[in-house]
């Protein structure tokens, strides 16, 4: 699509780009001088931009293109605009793909990896981001994990690191654990096999230490509110009631947690989670019970929050404010690792308890009378006709003494006497449950503890950090090639009492770890001696402006929050959040589809730019949408955008020509007239990139285009048209960085356009000489008139008084005057 190849005096980006893309690499041009361990230049202000990095399972895809396009023009713009900015690269390069390649292709998944990186950098390259290649990482690098295993330990020292059992998905034919997303069906991925959930002893960070600072902090951070939104609802914290119920036969107390306490009178049954020790005590040896245990395993704690299968236990539980034997059930809709494994069911107020209640023909007992929004009584709730639970306001029914309260009021009561009848306390809960670290795979960061049979738990000194992945890994083998490598987890002796028994721990830590502090790692890529320099951080972090998908709204956003509070406890940075600003781009889509190879709809960027160049794909991506939203491909054009980029390549190569030519200069109106556009372009444009609304700065620069066009229709090339003509090409410079960067040096400029400071519009070049004026008799519009700019009232209403058509309503007392200058003059005449 390029216009005629080797044609200096036509745009062909194929031929320029890939020269200036080597240019920039050969001279370093984007790294940052000096650099983010070193005091930042007097008068400067620093600003650390990031990107989320980038997995490398493949070439760049449509996603990664949009997220870098749009991270460049914002960090173009801020280089311009006087910021020492931040901008560095790196690769999130541990994880299941590398792994799965191993398995199922024989692929090294170190070679499969950094082959991966290597493409992916040279598409960065190619379509001119302006990344720090002088800060790059890769977490699979022992130089990273080394630090990432040195996090671990920190935690742990702090008693955040903790070890106990928890359910996981198990293949029994692969012999192996299985990440939820493995398990497809319920079954694993790879061989088909049914897989199981069982216990497994496994790692945890105690991310719950710091629910409620992760929730409060959340106020104090620019990020979508969507996103804070995620992340309040996976936090969940809740204020309730912890109740102890008894058995009916007194054997056994449970304790349950309850955000409803008022609804008590309302529990008519009982649930236990399937795996809750007294039930499992109970039933043991049932085989009733253990082949319905069995099929409640196998499913996904999703799966089982929609279900509504029970099974009846042969005991009741006691409720402890009526005193009524209520039954108990064992349910999969309820989860051990959730609150205390148990709650309470009341069928009136939820709606899972109600559906479970139908099925099973349990009693519904309504304890509330709903009312409105004023207080006043609704439609009595008819435990027969109930189509769904009612969870609105209420006044308390069938409730004892608590009868006539409103449901928040009984609420406070129930908690109050609760606690003063030993039956419980007030509680505030949340849904955050601890961060489970352990991956039973074998291309991640091997979690630094050794087990000793005399010591126990014991860390690996920092001084032997790295604990290094072998490099001989089968990973044929069924099951963790980690743990079956034949002398890996025994070569060592225990660091406190040198037993050769110890053995290494052969989990690995959650990809999330690696990318959890990695921003804090570009600060000091290539220092061997710390994981990032304390007197840096304090400088850069938080991160000014993070961008990246929405699909990152929780896990990685939250588990970052966690880390950098731990670290700011141990005493490693002062910021309190890693990322003071978040920005969510849209996706790439097809006719209204994600793109897929299997669909036969995949764009990939590398095509584009072949086709177009890279500056056409760049600014039709920012064209196409703002940035948070879809950009749908079908409706695109690159073929319009590079006739654009086309049209601005000619304008700049007739002007050298007329100016060579000695063409004339443009007429004092003609002057002052693209002056003017020349000022509106720079304040429209100003404000759009400081806004992040690069498709309206796009729309802008070309209503410039065609103000240059027009000024010089009639041959003229005076140096308005110059001003205008350079003006455009240095704010179109952050979206399109190649034809701008030829350009201007064949403008005759010898620095590159990236290095110029952003225009300042002349302001004084906006102010209209002249203005409109509305004039109104007695408020009613009577005429216009034009004015100086600035005119005093007495000269607008003698302007207005010898206009016939005003003139003819002032009969009458004039008996005040309001004037709005520049804008409005309205008299009030008394008849």
């Amino acid at each position: 699509m390029s216009d005629i190849a080797g044609d200096p005096e036509r745009y062909d980006p194929l031929s320029i780009e890939p020269a200036i893309a080597a240019r920039w690499a050969e001279e370093r041009v984007y790294t940052l001088r000096p650099g983010p361990t070193e005091p930042v230049p007097d008068g400067a202000e620093p600003y650390y931009a990031l990107t989320m990095f980038p997995y490398p399972s493949g070439d760049l895809h449509m996603g990664h293109a949009e997220i870098f396009t749009i991270h460049d023009a914002l960090v173009r713009h801020l280089r311009m605009t006087g910021r020492h900015v931040l901008n560095p690269i790196g690769w999130d390069a541990f994880g299941l793909p590398a792994e799965n390649a191993a398995r199922n292709r024989g692929a090294d998944p170190r070679a499969w990896t950094y082959a991966n990186i290597d493409e992916q950098r040279a598409t960065i390259a190619r379509l001119g981001y302006s990344f720090d290649w002088d800060t790059v990482l890769h977490t699979c690098d022992p130089e990273y994990y080394r630090w990432t295993q040195w996090l671990f330990l920190e935690l742990y020292d702090a008693g955040l690191a903790y070890r106990r059992e928890a359910l996981v998905n198990h293949c029994p034919s692969c012999d192996t654990v299985l990440a939820n997303e493995q398990v497809v069906d319920g079954a694993c991925e790879r061989c088909g096999t049914e897989v199981s959930r069982r216990p497994l002893t496994q790692w945890f960070f105690r991310i719950t230490d710091y629910a409620d600072e992760l929730l409060d902090g959340l106020d104090d951070i620019d990020w979508p509110d969507r996103v804070k939104n995620s992340q309040r609802a996976w936090i969940g914290r809740s204020e309730g009631a912890e109740i102890t119920f008894h058995t009916a036969d007194d054997r056994d107390e449970v304790v349950v947690y309850t955000t409803r306490p008022d609804t008590i009178f309302g529990a008519t049954y009982f649930v236990f989670a399937p795996e809750h020790p007294i039930v499992t005590a109970r039933m043991a040896g049932d085989a009733d019970y253990d082949a319905y245990l069995a099929t409640v395993s196998r499913r996904s704690d999703i799966e089982r929050q929609g279900g509504k299968e029970g099974y009846r236990l042969p005991f009741d539980m006691r409720n402890p404010f009526t005193g009524e034997a209520i039954p108990a059930f064992a349910a999969d809709y309820v989860l051990m690792d959730y609150g205390t494994g148990a709650i309470m069911a009341v069928p009136v107020g939820d709606q899972r308890d109600f559906e479970f209640a139908r099925q099973h023909d349990l009693q519904i007992r309504v304890i509330i009378q709903p009312t409105g929004a004023d207080g006043e009584p609704l439609e009595p709730l008819d435990a027969d006709t109930m189509t769904e639970a009612y969870v609105g306001p209420g006044v308390m029914v069938d409730s004892g003494a608590y009868d006539g309260l409103a449901w928040d009021e009984a609420k406070e009561r129930i908690i109050a006497d609760v606690a003063s009848k030993g039956l419980g306390t007030a509680k505030v809960n949340t849904r955050l449950r601890d961060w489970l670290i352990s991956r039973q795979r074998s291309w991640g960061a091997p979690i630094p503890i050794i087990h000793c049979p005399s010591c126990g738990e014991v860390p690996v000194p920092t001084d032997d950090l790295p604990v290094a992945l072998p490099d001989d890994l089968d990973f044929q083998v069924q099951g963790s090639p980690l743990d079956l490598h034949p002398t890996w987890k025994h070569d060592v002796v225990c660091p406190q009492c040198a037993s050769e028994q110890a053995v290494r721990d052969v989990d690995t830590m959650d990809t999330f770890v690696d990318s959890s502090w990695y921003f804090l790692r570009y600060l000091a890529p290539n220092d061997d001696s710390r994981p990032w320099p304390v007197d840096a951080a304090g400088r850069w972090l938080p991160v000014d402006q993070y961008t990246g998908g929405v699909e990152h709204a929780v896990l990685h956003l939250l588990y970052s929050r966690f880390v950098v509070k731990a670290m700011r406890d141990r005493g490693h940075v002062a910021a309190d959040e890693p990322f003071q600003a978040l920005l969510n781009q849209g996706q790439v889509i097809m006719d209204g589809a994600a793109m897929s190879k299997s669909k036969g709809n995949l764009v990939v960027p590398g095509e584009v730019s072949d086709t177009y160049g890279a500056d056409t794909l760049r600014a039709t991506m920012l064209f196409a949408s703002a940035p948070e939203d879809d950009i749908d491909w079908a409706d695109v054009s690159p073929t319009g955008m590079h006739k654009y980029l086309a049209r601005v390549w000619r304008l700049t190569l007739q002007q050298l020509d007329r100016e060579a030519a000695g063409a004339p200069a443009l007429s004092h109106q003609g002057a002052a007239t693209l002056r003017r556009a020349t000022a509106e372009a720079i304040v429209g444009c100003s404000a759009d990139y400081e806004a992040r609304k690069y498709n309206t700065a796009i729309a802008k620069l070309m209503t410039l285009n065609n103000a240059i066009l027009d000024a010089g229709r009639d041959g003229s090339a005076g140096p308005e048209i110059r001003e205008a003509l350079e003006t455009l090409l240095t704010m179109l410079a952050p979206i399109c960085p190649f034809i701008t960067e030829e350009l201007v040096r064949r403008l005759g400029h010898d620095t590159s356009v990236h290095d110029r400071s952003w225009p300042v519009a002349d302001t004084s070049l906006l102010v209209d000489d002249e203005v409109e004026v509305v004039v109104q008799v007695n408020g009613k519009v009577r005429g216009r008139i034009t004015v100086a700019s600035g005119a005093d009232q007495d000269t607008v209403e003698a302007a207005a008084r010898a206009e016939e058509a005003i003139a003819s309503h002032l009969d009458g007392e004039l008996v005040k005057v309001i004037h709005v200058p520049d804008k409005l003059l309205n008299l009030v005449v008394k008849a």
